[in-house]
């Protein structure tokens, strides 16, 4: 389970998630009234991918904001999901009207913002918090909706890191058939494993852990806020570790039925997103700091250069393919060089 503290800022977030999607259906309850009070009980549901499920921190928290929702004439339905594909394909066949889900798994709602994930694009913090405040602006509302979904939310899910059974397995070379539990079905991260001679395990969201921790596989990938709840120090220790450089940085997106809410909805709920994104980050800041020191692994810097590039040309092969968002990538290269002009690829162009 989570930390209390930690379960006690991820409360914060959804509750202002909640509030958001909230306030958004009391304004489409107005829109469709002509402002005449609602005699009805309006219900919206929504669908909540948490790894822990039903009692894991962020779908406890809606559920106690579920009567403070019927006092105001809304009955919100909550789901909670630890199987994330399955959260997706309810929300896509209508059993939802709004989701929670990853970056990479949001992609086939939002080609654009399901690029943010894309590997080394963003390299830290700094980055994605002005990639964030960006895409907050009300101006980057094209970039989240087409014709049947919004993006109403991003929020950071902190740097994703190599955790590997064996410190040995310290550079690219070593990664050379290595099993690594690989999510089915994100094409960057097949394109990965496989560009760098691993063997590709299938995994997901549900199971990944589990092989990890039990030595089905060798390494897996995943943010610093998975290695407590999901126990990933059970295959660290005694001899594993956990690679200090940004693969990806991970998100989470809400994504909306457009004609089931009002046209400002998504934009309230990334208003609210911006009032509350410090509680996100502190999330990440304490996930991190549950990893003890000696399980961290320090690469040079000369191999992070060599690492930078190598992904680099991953991002490049993957646009050419189609997988990313052209204007996405353009993005994420300027707040890169707008953070390090130094960066190779700032200089070549």
């Amino acid at each position: 389970m989570f930390s209390k503290p930690l379960a006690q800022r991820l409360s914060g977030v959804a509750l202002s998630l909640s509030l958001a999607l909230t306030g958004a259906v009391q304004a489409q309850t107005a829109a469709q009234t002509d402002q005449e009070p609602q005699a009805d009980i309006l219900k919206r549901s929504f669908c909540v991918f948490d790894p822990v499920g039903a009692n894991g921190p962020l779908f406890a928290i809606t559920k106690t904001f579920k009567p403070v929702a019927l006092r105001e004439g809304i009955e919100l339905d909550l789901r909670a999901y630890t199987d994330e594909k399955v959260a997706a394909e309810d929300f896509k066949a209508g059993q939802c009207d709004a989701v929670l889900l990853t970056g990479t798994r949001a992609r086939e709602f939002n080609k654009f913002t399901g690029s943010l994930e894309a590997m080394g694009a963003i390299p830290g913090e700094e980055e994605m918090r002005l990639l964030f405040n960006t895409l907050s602006q009300p101006k980057a509302k094209p970039f989240l909706t087409n014709e049947r979904y919004e993006v109403a939310g991003i929020f950071p899910g902190g740097a994703v890191y190599l955790f590997t059974r064996d410190r040995s397995i310290d550079t690219v070379e070593e990664l050379q058939g290595k099993k690594i539990a690989t999510l089915d079905y994100d094409t960057a991260s097949l394109t990965m494993v496989r560009h760098v001679g691993a063997s590709v395990v299938g995994a997901n969201s549900a199971n990944f852990a589990g092989k990890f921790n039990n030595g089905s596989v060798d390494i897996a990938y995943a943010p610093a806020v998975a290695y407590t709840p999901l126990e990933l120090y059970k295959g660290v220790r005694p001899n594993g570790g956990v690679f200090n450089y940004a693969v990806a940085y991970m998100n989470f997106q809400v994504i909306l039925h457009r004609d089931r809410f009002p046209e400002s909805a998504g934009q309230m709920v990334r208003d609210e997103a911006v009032r509350r994104i410090e509680e996100a980050y502190q999330i990440i800041a304490q996930a991190e700091a549950e990893i003890p020191d000696e399980a961290w692994m320090h690469p040079p810097q000369e191999d992070v250069q060599e690492y930078n590039q190598m992904l680099r040309e991953v991002r490049l092969s993957l646009l050419e393919e189609g997988i990313y968002d052209e204007r996405a990538i353009r993005l994420m290269k300027a707040i890169r060089c707008r953070v390090d002009a130094s960066r190779a690829e700032c200089v070549s162009g």
